[in-house]
């Protein structure tokens, strides 16, 4: 089903190799409410770009984080989740990960342990942050024990759009995690990723000389032709 949905090209993502922008992906089920999250946390002063090419939402946001400016990208799935997969290029280059469940429905938290199956598939080692949204329709809710976090040595929190709790808490921390990542990476994927990107540059470059050299060939046998 992931096949369904464009490949973003590595143009796109080129700008997260620098050290002032970082990309954030949320994960979870439909109607969770990760887009009211991240449009909570930025409220009128977000711009979200749609890139119905490729089925997601871009949500722009510019801070400062120990005097330096940094540009983070927050990636929503703009129901690329409905296939129960994603593409692989949404994982591409991701530094953090905002993992969303509905308090109110059983069923997105069970199916965390998927997301989180696949996520780990392709980005082994960045940070993921569980989010119990919802909480504001009723709060005896945040006296229960959601586990799975817990089993996976991840950061929990009690969070509601709709009121704004602990919204901007998570995002704060999702940023600050994902620079400290960036800054001390040792994923494999990483490892992996920069390799064939290499690679494809040389097979390029090689490429581009073996047209330049048919190209002499053939003006020379032009001129013998003459």
């Amino acid at each position: 089903m992931a096949g369904d949905v464009k490949r973003i090209p590595d143009s796109e993502q080129e700008k997260y190799d620098s050290d002032e922008q970082v990309k954030i992906i949320c994960l979870g089920d439909s109607a969770v409410g990760k887009s009211k999250l991240m449009e909570r946390f930025l409220m009128d002063g977000y711009r979200p770009q749609q890139l119905s090419t490729y089925a997601l939402t871009l949500y722009k946001y510019n801070t400062t984080i120990n005097g330096k400016p940094v540009l983070v990208d927050f990636w929503d799935t703009a129901g690329q989740e409905r296939f129960q997969s994603m593409h692989p290029s949404y994982y591409h280059k991701a530094h953090a990960c905002v993992m969303v469940f509905d308090v109110q429905r059983k069923i997105t938290y069970k199916n965390l342990s998927s997301w989180y199956k696949e996520l780990r598939e392709y980005r082994p080692e960045i940070p993921c942050l569980v989010v119990a949204n919802k909480i504001d329709a009723d709060m005896r809710v945040t006296q229960k024990s959601f586990n799975f976090a817990k089993k996976q040595g991840l950061p929990f929190y009690f969070v509601s759009a709709a009121d704004g709790t602990n919204v901007v808490k998570v995002f704060k921390d999702a940023i600050n995690m994902a620079l400290s990542y960036k800054k001390n990476s040792s994923d494999f994927m990483d490892v992996v990723m920069r390799e064939l990107e290499n690679f494809d540059l040389e097979a390029k470059e090689d490429s581009g000389g073996d047209d330049e050299e048919e190209e002499e060939e053939e003006e020379e046998e032009e001129g013998k032709a003459a």
